[in-house]
């Protein structure tokens, strides 16, 4: 069975930095897209970034786009998604998500949490002022 991990995240200053990781296990074989995904209360999950095992594909959500940066897919099966210039706008739950079809590793800003079929349990980001 697949299973995800996420870590890192806490309480920050409006303005500060946190870095999230995400370590999968249990993909033994092929490639797979990581995604970020975050749920703020009353509202749905919300894409964040993505990247793929496959090639160098990277999406960001406008939102964040210029402030957040996922990484590749280390050796230890770990993405990192950097979070610089923070604003009370990122409290939510965030989510790691993986998936191993190639529609979906191969185009992942195409597609939404409802096609990924693997998750991890949630980190929590609060960002104070």
């Amino acid at each position: 069975e697949v299973q995800l991990v996420e870590s890192g995240g806490g309480s920050v200053q409006a303005g500060g930095s946190l870095i999230l990781s995400c370590t999968a296990s249990g993909f033994t074989r092929g490639d797979y897209a990581i995604g970020w995904f975050r749920q703020a209360p009353g509202k749905d999950r919300e894409r964040v970034s993505c990247a793929s095992t496959a090639d160098s594909t990277r999406y960001y959500s406008d939102s964040v786009k210029g402030r957040f940066t996922i990484s590749s897919v280390n050796n230890e099966n770990t993405v990192y998604l950097q979070m610089n210039n923070l604003t009370t706008a990122e409290t939510a739950v965030y989510y790691c998500a993986a998936d191993g079809d190639s529609a979906v590793y191969y185009y992942c800003g195409d597609y939404g949490a409802n096609v990924y079929d693997y998750w991890g349990q949630g980190t929590h980001v609060t960002v104070y002022s």
